[in-house]
């Protein structure tokens, strides 16, 4: 009889335990884009906003984006020298998403191209020195459609793109193609350059399957 009270009791905290687990926080980290810049309703709209409706209550989606900001040290904005960064940091992440680099390909941001991988890897060891020990993921990011706010395409095509799969690869972390399934998609980008709702909620499905389809099965 002791025995079997004590396989029920164990059995009742085992399922509190469980019903009581904290949902896995999720930063993404990034520029305008994951802002969600000309979205009438960024909160849920922007990609974060949709793929934390996508993953439910398991999960605690944050969007750190910060408009006009870059992965490179130097330039006129630099994302580490912002506030949501340290916020991100503190946030203690379990996974975190990286989409910077559309702002570094801007001819005064992109002179400073030297250190695009040095700082680039500064992020990403801020990240990985986190007591939660986040998983990794860098965005490639969407093309640009146009020549606003003095963005170039071809050097995000041919330099930035490059040197974030570099990274990725020396420092063996997985890589999210948001440069590919955009090619040609001009409809999604109203002002050229920051998609729209439609764009955004491809983003988040992007993410969603190439991040976390096996975990929610």
């Amino acid at each position: 009889m002791k025995k079997s009270l004590t396989i029920l009791l164990s059995a009742i905290v085992l399922t509190m335990v469980s019903c009581h687990r904290e949902p896995i926080r999720v930063a993404c980290v990034g520029d305008s884009i994951t802002y969600g810049h000309g979205i009438k309703d960024r909160i849920h709209d922007a990609y974060p906003g949709v793929l934390s409706a996508m993953l439910g209550e398991k999960y605690d989606v944050r969007n750190f984006g910060v408009s006009g900001t870059t992965a490179m040290t130097g330039t006129d904005m630099p994302y580490m020298n912002e506030q949501a960064y340290k916020d991100a940091l503190a946030f203690n992440p379990q996974i975190v998403t990286v989409k910077l680099g559309t702002n570094d390909s801007k001819p005064y941001n992109w002179k400073e191209s030297g250190h695009f991988k040095e700082d680039l890897k500064t992020l990403i060891e801020s990240f990985r020195a986190l007591p939660s020990k986040p998983e990794i993921w860098l965005c490639l990011p969407v093309p640009a459609m146009g020549h606003a706010w003095n963005i170039n395409d071809s050097v995000i095509y041919n330099a930035v793109i490059p040197y974030i799969k570099e990274v990725a690869e020396e420092e063996n972390l997985p890589v999210i193609d948001l440069n590919t399934p955009f090619q040609g998609k001009r409809q999604y980008f109203p002002d050229t350059i920051h998609p729209n709702e439609e764009g955004e909620k491809m983003i988040a499905e992007i993410i969603f399957e190439n991040v976390f389809t096996k975990k929610k099965k």
